[in-house]
């Protein structure tokens, strides 16, 4: 008997690396020209996952109750991340109605109206730390003085985290996300974190309050998930604030060494909404892939046989780079139109604090651009450092200077 179907592509090891700059990952581009569907290997974990490219096939994988997170916590699969101990309640891997029950808890806190409760507040906050900034005087560590601070402060405050553990919280949100590289260091931090977090939650059962820590503590009060459940969901918002630091500094960098754009943005504010997306859509937001999803029956993908227990990777980078929905994809166009871009993922997991996130890199931006005339880095590109060992990408440090 004859099988014509295709044999499977070669399994594709994607090492970890310590890219800098806009630096698009290399082995991620040669994927993207060698067809839609691969089989790839990554440092840690075990076996090889499927790995999905194209725009149309990541939208398809993401809103697929075809595929599901649940059992990614029952298996070591290979990833990027060397530790890996999902934590009961986490909404990354909650699905169905479970994913449904725990996200309508905190909902109330990502509408157009609890984020907009956030804003007021968050704009003083900038505001004083561009105060002081100007106040010093150039030169000075952007991501240091504001885009480090400010959307850890922003997250407390949409979480209820009262001021005084507020620099608690942010060591070991850095320490969770750059990751040391024993896995009994991060599980230790990570363990404090949670234990804080659920120490809040019991205590804010009955407060009535509207900020997250609040709304679950009434959920658990109210018998509608478990009190480990609760910092479950907490968990990953807390540490979220980080993605605001690494996003807006990449976008921030990418305008200094390409002063034509910057300059566009900065004698026009009407163009940054639509300026803001494309940036949005073209930086290299994290390293390598996100968490795999596990496919629950055999199905076909541009002629290949996936299988049920098949664990499958997306990748929004390379969504984002599709030219069937981005032409000239390596181009940044402030005009660009439509631009459905999906760096906040797509379906049932997208981005929870995508709102919040949003709101963070408007106020961050357009506070930079109006209240920094002139802005330069004050050393020259290569000198800037990276994160190394991260899994959301950003500059470690961003000397600037300006007008003064």
């Amino acid at each position: 008997m004859i099988d014509d179907a295709p044999a499977a592509p070669p399994v594709r090891e994607w090492p970890a690396q310590n890219l800098t700059g806009m630096d698009f990952d290399p082995v991620l581009g040669e994927l993207m020209d060698a067809g839609p569907v691969h089989r790839i290997r990554l440092p840690h974990g075990e076996g090889w996952a499927w790995l999905v490219t194209r725009y149309e096939d990541v939208r398809m994988v993401t809103n697929d109750a075809r595929f599901v997170r649940g059992p990614v916590t029952e298996r070591q699969i290979t990833r990027l991340a060397p530790h890996f101990k999902p934590k009961p309640g986490s909404l990354a891997f909650a699905d169905g109605a479970d994913h449904h029950r725990l996200r309508r808890v905190v909902a109330p806190a990502f509408t157009a109206a609890g984020v907009e409760r956030v804003r007021l507040k968050a704009q003083p906050m900038l505001d004083g730390l561009m105060d002081a900034l100007l106040d010093e005087g150039p030169p000075a560590d952007l991501v240091a003085r504001v885009l480090g601070p400010f959307p850890v402060a922003v997250v407390c405050e949409a979480m209820g985290v009262p001021p005084a553990d507020r620099a608690q919280l942010t060591e070991w949100t850095d320490r969770i996300v750059f990751p040391s590289a024993d896995p009994r260091t991060t599980g230790q931090v990570k363990e404090q974190l949670y234990a804080w977090l659920a120490e809040a939650i019991r205590a804010r059962q009955d407060t009535g309050g509207e900020d997250i820590l609040s709304l679950l503590g009434a959920a658990v009060a109210r018998g509608e998930l478990t009190a480990e459940e609760a910092a479950g969901v907490a968990g990953p918002l807390q540490i979220g604030g980080e993605a605001v630091t690494n996003n807006t500094g990449q976008m921030l960098y990418l305008l200094m060494t390409r002063p034509a754009l910057l300059a566009r943005l900065a004698d026009d504010a009407s163009l940054r909404p639509a300026a803001l997306d494309e940036l949005l859509r073209y930086i290299p937001h994290r390293s390598a892939v996100g968490l795999a999803r596990i496919a629950t029956e055999d199905l076909d993908l541009r002629g290949h046989r996936i299988k049920a227990g098949d664990p499958v990777y997306v990748s929004y980078l390379a969504a984002n780079r599709d030219p069937d929905v981005f032409p000239d994809p390596e181009e940044i166009d402030f005009d660009r139109s439509p631009n459905p871009h999906i760096s906040f993922g797509f379906g049932t997991h997208y981005c929870t604090g995508g709102l919040l996130a949003r709101l963070q890199i408007d106020l961050l931006m357009n506070t930079v651009l109006d209240r920094l005339p002139g802005l330069h880095l004050a050393v020259p590109p290569q000198e800037v450092t990276w994160r190394r060992n991260a899994l959301i990408r950003g500059p470690e440090t961003l000397p600037v200077a300006w007008q003064h």
